[in-house]
């Protein structure tokens, strides 16, 4: 809740001065805005983060986004910066769970590399950065991944349901239906319940199957129970 305090729930009016981004900074920031250039004072921390002079004010929500503390839970859908609630003990323990289980087939058939959230996956032509509970690059998209995110589409994309459930099953679900993300696994945390939307030639999402607590990938040709 902090940082839907600091920064609002969602932010869809780009900053286009300096003064614009200092109103968004954290209280207590050690900084001063000149000839709108953002000029940060004193503390390293602070600008190890933001840099000691910012003199090139962000044009869309992705600048903005890498301008963020790190560990700021926020991710940016078709250009709005959108903050996110913590993840509930189920939500975790699931994600646990389902983490370890698939590991251990991506391991045993070195198909695809598993990652996890809090990694950046960049939709650059949707101005578009989220932070997938789960996701699996498949092994002849390896050029997408590097150090610092992912630069592409992952082949499989899996979300646990948060506590504000359209975000999941209507916001994200376009903006992976329209980047091609094949399949999107979504996960209800209270129930198990699992239902898989598969991108259909035509470019669209077709609900493949509603199951409760079985993960089955056509991709992967898995069925994991958990």
């Amino acid at each position: 809740m902090d940082d839907q305090r600091k920064y609002k729930n969602v932010i869809s009016d780009i900053p286009k001065t300096a003064v614009d981004i200092y109103r968004m900074l954290p209280e207590g920031t050690r900084c001063e805005v000149i000839f709108n250039e953002l000029v940060f004072q004193g503390n390293m921390n602070d600008q190890h983060k933001y840099k000691n002079v910012i003199s090139e004010i962000p044009s869309t929500a992705v600048e903005v986004y890498r301008m963020l503390p790190e560990g700021t839970r926020c991710e940016v859908i078709f250009n709005e910066l959108i903050m996110s609630p913590s993840p509930s003990r189920k939500h975790q323990l699931l994600l646990i769970k389902l983490s370890s289980l698939l590991y251990q087939f991506l391991e045993a058939r070195q198909t695809g590399t598993l990652l996890s959230a809090p990694f950046d996956v960049y939709f650059d032509p949707e101005q578009s950065v989220v932070q997938p509970d789960l996701f699996v690059v498949l092994n002849e998209d390896d050029q997408i991944m590097q150090e610092n995110g992912v630069y592409g589409v992952p082949a499989i994309v899996i979300e646990i349901i948060s506590t504000n459930r359209s975000y999941d099953t209507k916001r994200k679900r376009a903006l992976y239906e329209k980047v091609g993300v094949k399949e999107y696994f979504m996960i209800d945390p209270n129930n198990n319940k699992t239902t898989l939307l598969t991108l259909t030639e035509a470019g669209v999402y077709d609900q493949t199957y509603e199951e409760t607590g079985l993960l089955k990938s056509g991709i992967l040709n898995c069925n994991i129970s958990f």
